[in-house]
């Protein structure tokens, strides 16, 4: 619920009016009913603003009274829509911002076909030598099945993200659930020696469903959440993803057990697998059908309300594109993000052959160790989650996560060949909960110095860099692992891990959602209207003051 101040709007501007599609200074705590229209030759009507016909609450008469309210607009000012939407003062107005209980069930059913998602990507890395077995392929063949999710990604998430802008959530969360739940039928018909094309093809239907779920967390949790749930959301929504890999890491290796010398057997297991991630996509379709709305009635932030509020005709998908690459803070983000995530996704695909190296038929320990290291970043993802919306310490929760990620990187590498098995799964755990729990909080750092930019863009933008350091990463590492050590690709690792550290410390931050929230729009923020050369549309944008701190 907004507060009483925070529902009133300026009277609508004439039709014409240059100030119509843009946006108004509104005085907090302006009574009802009292306004007065200025001069249309006042002083500052040759540049638009409220001299030229506006409209100011609560000025009185003359001289003393101009000042007085050009003080309080330059103290008080905050971002309201131009146009006044709503019918005038009264008991009986709809609350500005407002919270919807829909919010849980959209949040839970995303969470779970994310989970079934990621279950779909790790669930042949994670007993690589089996499937190797079964289709006589060789380990480069089986890592593609994780490494082709990486591909996908990159060329489809642009195309991905203007359908999140244009078209909207709800259709995009049904292209990812429906794309999810076809590919695991797909899949259901590979179950023969020759057919691993089929099963490449199932897994590549899979891997465009991802494209359309990854970018969704934050989008989800701003359009649907207040300003003090937001960050815990975000993290609940990339905790479904890490939930799906830990279960993948844990399930395949009890579902599907090495029994080379009986291929029935294992035919079977692998149908019985299959057939049950099938099933449970299809289910999680039509709930998603049944369960997800664009957005609620109303929205749940004054910065949503203020998007909200903003002429449909104003965005452009290029414009966003380039505002985000013109972003210095958002491009070492960028670069950093897709450091550490694909730092992540090449340690997951190559996990169970670094552990067979060192410690022989322990691939049911693999997968054990796979779940410990996701399970403490779910843990990690939510502490920060909650950290974040309690404090709002973006950069020094980042930049200090980063650095806990690197020394769990060395202690993992160094500790890998002492032929205790309980001492990796401890340190599979730290090194878990901070390289996983970083994934949470790069969405919300990026949706913060964004600002009003798309968060599915942004978001989409940072899964491209992991995608892209991914595939590289695998790779490299593979073939380090392969010539020489798995703590020789381990240590490549840790060096562009460090190259990491240093690009978050160079981003300057600078919150905009955050001061949009709390009112900060005047000092730290506002939005003018401004025409541009390019497309002669008024555009929302940063104030001088904002852009002097980037």
């Amino acid at each position: 619920m907004a507060r009483p101040d925070e529902e009133e709007e300026g009277p609508a501007v004439a039709p014409g009016h240059p100030l119509a599609k843009g946006y108004l200074p509104v005085l907090r705590g302006a009574p009802d009913g009292e306004a007065r229209t200025e001069p249309p030759d006042g002083p500052e009507a040759e540049n638009g603003g409220p001299g030229h016909g506006s409209v100011v609450a609560g000025a009185p008469d003359g001289p003393q009274g101009l000042l007085a309210a050009a003080e309080e607009e330059e103290t008080q000012a905050r971002l309201l829509p131009a146009g006044g939407g709503e019918d005038g003062p009264g008991p009986t107005r709809s609350p500005r911002t407002a919270l919807s209980p829909r919010r849980f069930v959209v949040l839970l059913i995303f969470s779970t076909y994310s989970l079934v998602n990621a279950f779909h990507w790790i669930q042949y890395s994670i007993i690589s030598n089996v499937f190797e077995g079964f289709y006589g392929v060789s380990a480069l063949h089986i890592n593609w099945l994780s490494m082709v999710y990486m591909l996908a990604y990159v060329p489809l998430i642009f195309p991905a993200t203007w359908l999140l802008d244009t078209r909207g959530l709800r259709l995009t969360a049904l292209l990812g659930s429906g794309l999810n739940g076809l590919g695991a039928w797909v899949k259901c018909g590979s179950v023969q020696r020759h057919l691993f094309w089929v099963t490449m093809l199932g897994q590549s239907l899979c891997s465009v469903a991802q494209v359309f779920i990854l970018g969704l967390p934050s989008r989800i949790a701003s359009v649907w959440f207040g300003p003090k749930e937001v960050s815990t959301a975000c993290a609940t929504a990339v905790l479904g993803n890490q939930l799906g890999t830990a279960i993948g890491f844990l399930l395949p290796p009890v579902l599907v057990p090495n029994t080379q010398n009986n291929t029935d057997l294992l035919a079977y297991n692998i149908n019985t697998m299959f057939y049950g991630t099938a099933f449970i996509s299809t289910l999680l379709f039509f709930l998603t059908v049944i369960v997800f709305k664009e957005r609620p009635l109303l929205p749940p932030s004054q910065a949503q309300a203020a998007l909200r509020d903003s002429p449909p005709a104003e965005y452009s998908y290029k414009t966003s594109i380039w505002n985000l690459f013109r972003n210095i803070p958002f491009v070492l983000l960028l670069i950093s993000y897709g450091i550490m995530t694909g730092a992540f996704y090449s340690v997951s695909t190559l996990l169970n052959q670094m552990i067979l190296t060192h410690y022989e038929r322990e691939e049911v320990n693999a997968g054990r160790i796979g779940l410990t290291l996701v399970v403490a970043g779910m843990v990690g993802s939510i502490l920060c989650g909650l950290w974040l919306d309690y404090t709002k310490t973006y950069k020094q929760t980042t930049l200090i996560v980063y650095i806990l990620s690197f020394i769990g990187m060395l202690i993992f590498t160094f500790t890998l060949d002492l032929g205790y098995i309980i001492v990796v799964f401890v340190t599979g755990g730290f090194l878990g909960f901070f390289m996983t729990g970083y994934l949470p909080l790069g969405f919300e750092f990026a949706v913060e110095i964004t600002y009003p930019e798309s968060e599915g863009t942004s978001s989409g933008l940072l899964n491209a860099a992991a995608q892209i350091f991914g595939i590289l990463f695998t790779l490299a590492q593979g073939k380090l692992m392969s010539d020489y050590t798995p703590q020789a690709g381990n240590i490549f690792l840790c060096a562009w891990m460090f190259l990491g550290i240093i690009l978050t410390a160079l981003i300057k931050s600078d919150l905009r959602r955050h001061n949009i929230n709390m009112g900060l729009t005047n000092g730290d923020m506002k939005a003018v209207p401004v025409d541009s050369l390019i497309d002669e549309k008024p555009k929302v944008v940063m104030s001088k003051q904002s852009e002097s701190s980037l």
